[in-house]
């Protein structure tokens, strides 16, 4: 039995893949699903095929013709579509990988892999709430609008990297609860099977936040639970 997901049945899920045989192979797994499918086989097909039909994901693959699945996601994204995406790569290298989810992805998996843990991944994306649901993100007076990836204190923007709006989208989304180093690996990091632990640049990276959110004495939201993680909650909370 399929796991229960957060979006209508059936998902709408479009492959984006060049390849035919590996295309339709896809398509047709996930057919067996009991999700809709389509299929398309290059950049500027994707991008039209985005425009006209609201997807639940997208699977894109990295190695596309004229244009690649980078330039494809950060259209995509530069154009306020917040669907998810699970990128397809055969580049194995950490800034490759880093690049992807920094442009966009959601999630990567790489080349080649078991169509379970497609599946897998896929239902993990379909579970995620709809960015449409909870596109503004609140904590006392910060405000982060997940579709413009903007965030604000009071009436002030607050300048923050990519990997900084991610880590803060995280952390609001579980506004109130422990958020451990693991959980930041796993989730943000996209990095589950490392031989050195990512616990010093996390550190580093909420450091650097709670620095841009928490300065010119403002009340202190994001907060460090000492040998377990951080927080982001209200100071009296």
């Amino acid at each position: 039995m399929n796991e229960p997901n957060t979006v209508l049945s059936p998902p709408r899920i479009l492959v984006v893949e060049d390849e035919p045989k590996t295309r339709e192979s896809l398509a047709e797994g996930l057919r067996m699903e009991e999700w809709e499918v389509r299929t398309v086989g290059t950049a500027e097909a994707a991008i039209a095929m985005l425009e006209q039909i609201a997807f639940d994901l997208v699977i894109l693959d990295w190695m596309l013709p004229q244009k690649d699945g980078i330039d494809v996601l950060r259209q995509v994204r530069g154009r306020g579509l917040t669907v998810p995406v699970l990128m397809l790569t055969a580049r194995t290298a950490l800034p490759d990988r880093v690049e992807g989810l920094d442009s966009g992805a959601d999630d990567y998996l790489l080349k080649p892999f078991a169509f379970a843990e497609l599946v897998a991944r896929c239902r993990a994306l379909l579970r995620r709430p709809s960015a449409g649901v909870e596109r503004l993100l609140r904590c006392s007076d910060l405000q982060l609008d997940t579709r413009a990836r903007v965030a604000m204190r009071g009436e002030k923007e607050i300048a923050l990297t990519p990997r900084e709006v991610d880590v803060l989208e995280y952390l609001l989304r579980h506004q109130g609860q422990i958020v451990t180093r693991a959980m930041l690996e796993r989730d943000v990091w996209k990095q589950q099977h490392r031989m050195t632990s990512l616990d010093n640049v996390i550190d580093v990276q909420i450091m650097r936040l709670r620095r841009k959110v928490d300065g010119d004495g403002a009340e202190r939201l994001i907060q460090t639970i000492r040998g377990v993680g951080y927080r982001i909650a209200r100071e009296s909370a």
